[in-house]
């Protein structure tokens, strides 16, 4: 299963391609170079994915959105991944190492890239309700990644069910907040062990937020696949630079998530590798003492380092008598008291 050993680390192209095949492959190379485990696409053109209508619900009017003043028609022409570059993208990522998939967006986007043998499928957040594309996907039998933004519990449970009854045995569905950018403040990430438990799945989270710190969390409260969108710069712009990462942000991306993952570890208490007893305190002779004399508060202490009795011993020992001579610095030990 995806992610199950370590947290598996997708970087997201998107439109951040500006519509350049140079710059895509150049995405692909620095993505592989920052250690992600995988790069994903989106396959869709804009005339499958809506039409070319440009007023009413067609047209984006909200001002707080980075598409403000545009119809969907447009965004999507500039967005999308020209069909015939993907190929060439799938076989880029072959030779440096890294897993190469899309995002289909409808069924001729599935046929298209099982002519491309894609190894994994994602179901995008607006697509989750979508459950004859889902139910086409599953048949295929090959691993599901679904982002579950602003879906409720029973749309997730209906595209758990749909993936399930039709052959998907590998199923991970991701946490997932539908706004771009998004703020920690809306990630919830306590809805991902809870997710966890209710779809008995691997849970993960696709990541809308500036930074590396809810995606660390995230692997601490069990995600086990980690998906942020990548580009070479933010400053050379495109649909989705401005929450993407950069090179450099991925790298440490990648390094911090696989570091908070080791550091789950198992439940474990008492002495840890690495670790060392010596430096604890422990009860010490610390004046000479002659034989028959008694121990007191002026002849023993606890003092490090640990090679005599326990500390929780002293006040048991004070006014018991020595056996024979003690010098100074030696380790009390139950030898050596009467």
């Amino acid at each position: 299963m995806l992610g199950k050993n370590a947290p598996f680390i997708i970087a997201e192209m998107s439109g951040n391609h500006n519509q350049s095949l140079e710059r895509a492959l150049k995405i692909v190379e620095a993505a592989a170079q920052s250690g992600v485990d995988a790069v994903k696409l989106q396959t869709y053109t804009a005339d499958t994915i809506t039409i070319d209508k440009r007023d009413g619900e067609f047209f984006i009017s909200n001002p707080k959105s980075l598409w403000a003043g545009r119809s969907l028609y447009e965004l999507y022409q500039e967005a999308y991944t020209p069909w015939e570059w993907q190929e060439k993208l799938f076989a880029r990522c072959k030779e440096l190492g890294v897993i190469c998939f899309s995002t289909p967006f409808d069924p001729t986007a599935v046929d298209f890239l099982e002519s491309l043998d894609c190894p994994i499928y994602k179901i995008a957040s607006f697509e989750s309700i979508d459950l004859p594309l889902i139910k086409k996907i599953s048949r295929l039998g090959k691993p599901i990644i679904a982002s579950t933004g602003m879906a409720t519990v029973s749309e997730i449970d209906d595209l758990v069910r749909t993936a399930r009854d039709n052959g998907c045995t590998d199923l991970t569905l991701l946490k997932c907040t539908s706004s771009y950018p998004a703020t920690p403040a809306d990630a919830n990430l306590r809805t991902i062990p809870h997710m966890k438990e209710m779809f008995g799945c691997e849970v993960g989270l696709s990541d809308h937020t500036m930074g590396i710190g809810v995606a660390i969390a995230a692997v601490t409260l069990g995600a086990t696949v980690i998906e942020k969108h990548f580009t070479l710069s933010r400053a050379d712009g495109g649909v989705d630079s401005a929450f993407s990462m950069e090179p450099q942000e991925m790298a440490q991306l990648v390094r911090e998530c696989r570091a908070a993952y080791q550091s789950l570890g198992q439940v474990k208490y008492g002495l840890a590798a690495g670790e060392s007893t010596a430096g604890r305190r422990s009860l010490y002779v610390v004046k000479d003492i002659k034989a028959g004399e008694p121990f007191t508060e002026q002849n023993v202490r606890s003092i490090r380092p640990a090679r005599g009795l326990k500390p929780k011993y002293y006040e048991k020992i004070l006014g018991k008598h020595a056996k024979c001579d003690i010098k100074f610095g030696t380790p009390l030990s139950w030898e050596l008291i009467d």
